[in-house]
């Protein structure tokens, strides 16, 4: 079975807080922040659905298919704007979409589960879906917590999958969990983001080493072999430190969170919607799409771009 994607679109809001204007209110400084997390500003505002109705309008126009030609939405999102219902019929129903419609929270791993989802959806009968990745993260920060304020910010982005029986573009999947490491990262109903991040650190690196290798061998090929990583954007040291462990080069990797900060389930759209913006993939190259969240989660996926 074969996947195309067809389009691709990202959102940010307006707002621009940088590491300057934090410094005003929080113990630190633009230099501190930059160098233990590579996060020199961020975006703040909107919602999980208005981000994801924008970031979702602009996949779907880069695809040339309208609302009725989608079978499927799949929202990743830790961040939903309500407990329930559901945000993804909601970004449906202002896109104009009439097809079925589900969250999947999987954390800052959640755009990579939701492409899986999506796979799965289209192996059985679906042709199109919609994959988006939309946070508010701004809402569920305590801005007096030097160590989560500085990291966190809102996004979304988007793409759109389409069955091809001739050929595809995702050539292999390793998704994990481990719930034993839920308390690492939380955020209990009425509360706000806390993380123990040394530990994170330690065992973000380790997962994913393991499931991007892993994917790789899947899909046959080695480091040598990955002309682009896209890994979940949330500091700039476990980047380095996994594609040092990889072999893989720094400049091999696209890195946006020196702008946009952390922006969980959509960071990764978000960078490879700037990767495919900046001319850094092009057909028949392949690229590793990797992260790891809350839970713990991690996945990562191998990409032949086409």
């Amino acid at each position: 079975m074969g996947v195309r994607f067809k389009g691709w679109g990202t959102a940010v809001p307006d707002r621009v807080v940088t590491n300057d204007e934090l410094s005003q209110t929080l113990d630190t400084s633009d230099q501190w922040i930059t160098e233990r997390t590579g996060i020199r500003e961020r975006r703040i505002g909107g919602s999980a659905k208005s981000l994801g109705v924008l970031a979702g309008r602009r996949a779907l126009a880069a695809s040339g298919y309208g609302p009725g030609d989608i079978d499927f939405l799949v929202l990743a999102t830790t961040t939903p704007d309500r407990l329930t219902p559901a945000t993804a019929p909601m970004i449906a129903a202002e896109m104009g979409l009439t097809c079925a419609a589900m969250d999947v929270n999987a954390a800052c791993s959640g755009f990579v589960y939701a492409i899986r989802t999506a796979y799965g959806l289209l192996e059985t009968g679906n042709r199109r879906v919609l994959v988006i990745g939309a946070e508010h993260l701004s809402r569920w920060v305590d801005w007096s917590d030097r160590n989560m304020a500085v990291l966190l910010a809102d996004a979304a982005g988007a793409t759109v999958l389409e069955y091809d029986p001739d050929g595809t573009d995702l050539m292999s999947f390793r998704l994990g969990a481990d719930g034993n490491a839920a308390d690492l990262l939380t955020c209990e109903h009425g509360g706000y983001f806390q993380m123990d991040g040394k530990e994170i650190f330690r065992r973000a690196v380790r997962v994913v080493v393991e499931s991007a290798e892993l994917a790789m061998a899947d899909a046959g090929i080695g480091a040598d072999d990955i002309a682009l990583v896209v890994p979940h954007q949330a500091n700039i040291r476990i980047i380095q430190a996994a594609t040092q462990r990889l072999g893989i080069d720094m400049d091999r990797a696209i890195v946006v969170l020196d702008r946009y900060g952390n922006t969980s389930s959509a960071s990764i759209p978000l960078a490879m919607g700037d990767a495919i913006e900046r001319g850094r993939v092009k057909s028949g190259e392949y690229a590793l799409l990797t992260g790891f969240g809350a839970g713990m989660t991690w996945a990562s996926a191998v990409v032949r771009w086409s």
